[in-house]
């Protein structure tokens, strides 16, 4: 089979972007769900390593200080709309779990950025630029497309103030992987934010530990 032509490169997007997630928010058995999720994750490890040929190593030209100066920048404006919303809507757990169980956000915040941000960002942003760009000429609706899939993924959450805020940050990790090309660079931005929606009391909401 030619891993190569669009028509399968269809097939492989419906069923690892849109299938497989929305499955997801379903009620089955949990293995079975892990066992999707672990099939998922083999399969585009193999098609980047073995028919993208990507190599895993650092980039040696990132523009270190132009990344965390527009990082620094997206942060502060998110800190400030979710120290508002969690002030106004959720007070009793604004920055809750830094105060209260600072070893718990510790270990939360080192697990996600490894465990979860950098597996998430091999599929949603280095697979899907390495496999789809060359096939969508027009980046608005690349970008547009890659912030839903990214949302979607994430419907098992059952929540539109998530799907929002993935949809927002699908916008912002896409842009900022198109601009970089490196997963090291998008995996630390994601890293950031994820663990300061954790930090100023937005973690129940995004399944984390609290």
């Amino acid at each position: 089979m030619n891993t190569q032509t669009k028509t399968y490169k269809l097939f492989e997007f419906l069923i690892s972007f849109v299938v497989i997630p929305v499955s997801f928010y379903f009620s089955f058995n949990p293995l079975i769900k892990v066992a999707l999720g672990l099939f998922g994750f083999v399969y585009i490890l193999f098609m980047l390593l073995r028919v993208e040929h990507l190599k895993f190593k650092m980039a040696p030209n990132l523009k270190w200080r132009v990344f965390w100066k527009n990082t620094a920048i997206k942060l502060f404006v998110i800190m400030l709309l979710t120290t508002g919303y969690v002030f106004i809507f959720d007070k009793a757990h604004l920055f809750d779990v830094l105060i209260n169980k600072p070893l718990l956000w510790i270990n939360v915040v080192v697990a996600y950025s490894v465990f979860s941000v950098y597996p998430q960002e091999l599929i949603f942003r280095t697979f899907y630029f390495q496999r789809y760009k060359r096939h969508v000429k027009n980046d608005f609706v690349f970008i547009l497309v890659n912030a839903l899939v990214f949302s979607l993924a994430h419907l098992f959450f059952k929540s539109v103030l998530v799907h929002v805020m993935t949809f927002i940050g699908g916008v912002l990790f896409a842009l900022t992987y198109r601009k970089t090309n490196s997963t090291l660079l998008v995996s630390i931005e994601h890293a950031i934010y994820g663990s300061w929606l954790f930090t100023v009391g937005m973690g129940n909401m995004l399944g984390f530990p609290s």
